[in-house]
């Protein structure tokens, strides 16, 4: 339960300190007071966003602290899902700054404001005048069939089954597609790749082949130009090589007489053989060097077809032309790989499926079990708070396909007269009769999730006199069983509860804030006298509140 509030600098807030009873706890105040701010201060720390950013003083920052005594309920696994050091009375702490930075503790640890809301969503109900709307939701409408079954693990492997199962099926489709366009692309991906593979190309072989080509058309040239450099070194009538070997013994016979000269004869002599091996080499490269028009024309013919399918593929090299090749060989097998997923794929979601159907059945199986008892009790409330005729009827329909909430629809049918037919509960039913069902569906579903605190936010709209005093009891009835905070309008709800705070604003200078006090007993009398005659109650308005309070 809510133990405490502590809020400071927040709207008209400079400082309150609120502490709580553990049963029925009662606010009232005239309408601008400051209610709102509280409820609006406690949804901060309940992980609602600050939509503006408005501080009592500017300079300083916002801080709303809320002290929970949780050990009954048993919440300690989900403080371990959350990271989060588990304390019977546990802390939450958010910071608002001028600058629009917010920070949020859970007894000082940082945390988010996603983990705030799971946190809040465990702790208290805010339920006000505004949330009558939810009961024309399937989505509530279902949570109140799931809360009172109790079947939320049941609900949370269903999810998953869920979740699983529409992955899967969008995995399918996505192959199914993705088969469908390389089927249509299939012939093309297999003419392509065989063209390629009969090509039979080698990396290196481009270069090659033009070389090659290069050779043959040049052969003549070639035989021509190294013939006559052979010529000239030992074939012509006066050679190179002749006139070299005779240089050669001439440096040899002047070097006997001058040893200076031994240096350069050992050149010489080396520069004939060296001319010698050129001259042989030059001989074997001409010889070597044929002039064969058949293979020029097999060259010529590599060639263009390499030049063909570079161009049709719009690339330079062979090297990128077997990487085509690869690529559509890759494409050839994936359509093979991809029929095997599917068939592999469609088994997975059969098995997926029939989880899915065991468990939504035993869903809807549940929510059938409670229907009836949820009817029962919410006539039974109605009937207290003055409305002896009203019928609730909840039409559960299980559905063919899935939904993440399983195959179940639902409507809430509702009649609050006597020969009224039934019909769903936003057409037919008031405000104030919206309010008094609001109020029994959410006693109900309180009891059955243990929830330690609900706080009912001025949700008299459109009800009073001895009808307003049977919510109240029903108010103190719940309160047996969990913390319930009221803020309200009404004297006959106001004078239910174990604690009654007032709220109220005061100028100080020129600045107006708001304050809370709890009320004894003496100031709690007044203040439910002027709820029923007014500011200056008359004697009979002060024993009407007596005998109320008693």
């Amino acid at each position: 339960m809510l133990s405490k509030l502590q809020i400071k600098n927040y709207a008209l807030i400079d400082a309150l300190d609120i502490e709580f009873d553990s049963q029925l706890n009662i606010i009232t105040g005239e309408t601008g007071a400051g209610k709102s701010i509280i409820m609006g201060a406690l949804g901060l720390i309940l992980g609602n966003r600050a939509e503006s950013k408005h501080f009592f003083d500017e300079t300083s920052k916002c801080i709303i602290e809320g002290h929970f005594e949780i050990a009954p309920y048993e919440l300690q696994e989900m403080f371990l899902s959350l990271d989060l050091d588990y304390e019977d009375r546990t802390i939450i702490r958010r910071e608002l700054h001028a600058d629009g930075k917010s920070r949020a503790f859970v007894n000082d640890t940082p945390v988010t404001l996603q983990t705030l809301k799971a946190l809040g969503e465990k702790l208290i109900d805010i339920h006000s005048q505004h949330a009558t709307l939810q009961i024309n939701t399937e989505s509530f409408q279902l949570l109140v069939l799931d809360t009172v079954a109790a079947q939320q693990p049941l609900l949370s492997t269903y999810k998953k089954q869920y979740q699983a199962y529409k992955k899967a099926v969008a995995d399918l489709q996505e192959l199914e597609e993705s088969l469908a366009k390389s089927r249509a692309e299939y012939d093309f991906n297999q003419f392509v790749f065989q063209e390629l593979e009969q090509a039979n190309l080698q990396e290196a072989e481009q270069e090659e082949l033009e070389a090659e080509q290069s050779q043959l058309e040049n052969a003549e040239e070639i035989k021509k130009h190294f013939h006559g450099a052979v010529s000239l070194l030992q074939s012509e009538e006066i050679n190179v090589l002749d006139g070299l070997k005779s240089a050669v013994a001439m440096v040899q016979s002047g070097a006997r007489y001058l040893p200076a000269a031994e240096s350069l004869y050992e050149r010489l002599q080396s520069s004939l053989i060296e001319l010698k091996d050129v001259s042989a080499e030059l001989e074997q490269l001409a010889d070597g060097v044929l002039m064969d028009e058949e293979r020029l024309s097999i060259v010529a013919e590599r060639l263009s077809l390499i030049y063909s399918m570079q161009k049709k593929h719009r690339v330079d090299t062979v090297a990128a032309l077997l990487t085509l090749q690869q690529e559509f060989e890759h494409k050839l097998l994936d359509s093979d790989q991809q029929e095997e997923q599917i068939d592999r794929l469609k088994k997975e979601i059969e098995a997926l499926r029939n989880n899915l159907i065991t468990s939504a059945k035993q869903i809807t199986a549940n929510r059938m079990d409670v229907k009836g008892r949820i009817e029962t009790e919410v006539q039974s409330v109605l009937a207290k708070v003055g409305m002896p005729n009203a019928q609730l009827q909840i039409d559960l329909i299980q559905r063919e396909d899935f939904k993440s909430s399983g195959q179940d629809e639902v409507a809430f049918l509702f009649s609050a007269n006597k020969g009224q037919s039934l019909q769903p509960i936003h057409k037919v039913a008031s405000g104030g009769e919206l309010s008094r069902v609001m109020l029994a569906i959410k006693s109900l579903v309180a009891k059955s999730s243990s929830l330690p605190t609900i706080i009912f936010d001025e949700i008299d709209t459109g009800i009073s006199g001895e009808v307003a005093l049977r919510v109240g009891e029903i108010m103190e009835q719940l309160a047996a069983h969990m913390q319930v905070i009221s803020i309200t309008h009404l004297p006959q709800i106001a004078s239910q509860g174990n604690a009654h705070f007032k709220v109220y604003k005061e100028d100080l200078g020129q600045r107006t804030k708001s304050n809370i006090v709890l009320l004894k007993k003496e100031e709690r009398v007044l203040e439910i006298a002027q709820m029923l005659s007014g500011a200056n109650p008359e004697a009979t308005a002060i024993k009407h509140a007596e005998e109320m309070l008693k």
